[in-house]
Order: structure tokens, then sequence, then C-alpha cells
């Protein structure tokens, strides 16, 4: 047996704006996926993720009980495979802040899911609302707390434009073009990050009324900015408004940073050669990076690893 596939995502911008009701823009990022198997000789490599299964299946019985009108699974169905050896294999590296939890948990959703809405109905704003409801408990098994746009994004595999918390829609991205020079990049930190403690780290900071007026004024001005001129293919503002956010993240959002990357982060805003992002909620993992000249972005980024994810 083997599932669907279902694709990583990158949050394009928005991480811990979101949260207090920034502008978001997420799409699919086709280069990872995972599926659901069942590796019937159990071999030690597929272990680990029935195991991860097994207790997952623990998890969504309990979520059964606690909030019955939420979502309801064919549990005795997915035991039984969990029993047969059902794995997730999956290309997605883990704590790279590329949604792994989250193709994960749109996979379980599609295959055992009760009355499950399916990505061909009318995708109204209230089904969105409530997929992503049902996503972000799921997902929560994993992260503590989540969104549930990850989810939300690997199952449809469309970008997916966040309004508000209460406000999401497809969107319509401006086609890539291939002659352009500018891109979006991942740049490997080559360390992974672990999403909680870093939202706990945040949690903290907004208790500070200055962190919380930082965040207001500055942080999510940009990335509500950065989302318009993405959507409207205005190139001139986009870039304008990411070296903003690129120096309220590196001033505001240190810890978030690895160490070893502060210097490069500052050198891409003196430089304008790149301009440098989280990706998810960081402390590792891959970093976003923009430019608008790429061979010059590679000039200056020769001894890491970038991967190219839109071209425009």
């Amino acid at each position: 047996m083997r599932g669907p596939l279902f694709y990583s995502k990158i949050l394009l911008f928005g991480e811990y704006g979101i949260i207090k009701d920034s502008k978001g823009l997420s799409i699919p990022y086709n280069f990872y996926n995972g599926a659901l198997k069942i590796d019937e000789h159990h071999t030690p490599s597929t272990h680990k993720s029935n195991q991860n299964l097994k207790r997952f299946l623990d998890y969504l019985e309990n979520l059964m009980e606690t909030q019955p009108h939420l979502v309801s699974f064919d549990l005795d169905r997915l035991k039984e495979d969990i029993d047969a050896g059902l794995y997730f294999d999956s290309s997605i590296p883990q704590g790279y802040g590329v949604g792994s939890s989250g193709a994960l948990v749109a996979a379980i959703y599609d295959k055992y899911a009760k009355d499950k809405i399916t990505v061909l109905e009318n995708l109204t704003r209230d089904k969105l609302l409530q997929l992503k409801g049902i996503f972000a408990e799921m997902e929560s098994f994993f992260h503590g707390k989540s969104s549930g746009l990850d989810p939300l994004n690997s199952y449809l595999s469309l970008p997916i434009l966040i309004n508000s918390k209460d406000n999401i829609e497809p969107a319509g991205i401006p086609s890539q073009t291939e002659s352009g020079t500018g891109a979006v990049f991942l740049l490997d930190s080559g360390s992974t990050g672990e999403t909680a403690p870093m939202v706990q780290i945040f949690m903290e900071n907004m208790k500070q009324e200055g962190f919380r007026a930082m965040l207001k004024d500055q942080f999510v001005k940009h990335t509500d900015a950065c989302v318009e001129d993405f959507l409207n293919g205005d190139v001139k503002s986009l870039f304008g408004n990411i070296k903003q956010l690129s120096k309220v993240v590196l001033e505001n959002f240190k810890p978030m940073i690895p160490k070893e990357f502060h210097t490069l982060w500052k050198k891409g805003i003196d430089s304008n050669s790149y301009y440098l992002k989280l990706c998810g909620s960081g402390g590792g993992g891959y970093m976003l990076g923009f430019t608008e000249d790429l061979d010059r972005a590679k000039e200056a980024l020769k001894d890491y690893k970038l991967e190219v994810v839109y071209n425009f």
C-alpha cells in the first residue's frame, strides 16, 4: 500500500506575526514530500515512524472523546494498519521549518477521517477554517501549539493567503519567470531547530510592552506590506519592505537566528545583495533568502547551500 503524496510547504511571510494576526502567505514546496506506506517486514528503518503513529493514534482517540464534534476518524482501520507496519515515508527534513509534521497530519486526515472535507468540493471560507481548526488540534500533538496552516497547505497543495486568524483563502501568486534574475531561496543552516522552545521565547518576549509595540508597528507592518507586494508583483516595493523586515528580525529575534549567521544576515542588509528572514520558527533549519540578483547572492553565499524556491 502506498498513499498519495503530500508536499512540504514554505511560509514566505508571516512567521510569528500570524500569532498576532499579521498577514501571511504560505506556498507548497514540491521538492520534498511524504506518503503513508506499509512495511510488512517491520524493518528497523521504519520502526520509529511506526511507533510515533502509535502514539498519535492514542492522541487522536483522546481528541475524539474530548471534542466529538470536531472530527471523527476510522481508528480501527488506522490501528489495523499500524499493526501491519504503517509508517510515513518522507523526504521532508525534520526541524527545518518546511512542514514535516504538517504533511503527516494531512496524510492521516486524508486516509482515515470520516466525512472529510475534500479538495474537490467548493472550498468556502467556513470549510477552510473548519479544516484549519481540525489540523491545528491534530498537529498540536507534535508542537504543543499549532495554527493548522502547515497541514492545510499540504492537504490542499495550494498557496494560502492568511488575511487574519479567521480569514484565509486560496491565493493566486504571480507565475514564476524563467528569465528573471530575482529569486526566493532556502539557505541551509546545517542544524535542526525545535519549534516549541522558539515559540516559548517568543511568548516570553510578548510579555514586554516594548516587544509588543515593535511587533505591531514594525514587524506586522512590514510583513503585511511584503504579502501585498508579492501578490501584486510589485518587486521594487517588495525588496524595500523585505530589507526593513530583515532588519527588524535581526534586531528583535536574535535567539531565533543561529549565532554563526548573525554576521551573514547583516552582510546581506549592508550590501543589498540578499536579505534573509526566518523560515518557520527558526533556531536552525532553513533560513529564507530574497535577492534581486541571484548570481550576486550565490557569489556572496558561495560557502553555503542554496535551494531556489521561486524565480521572479
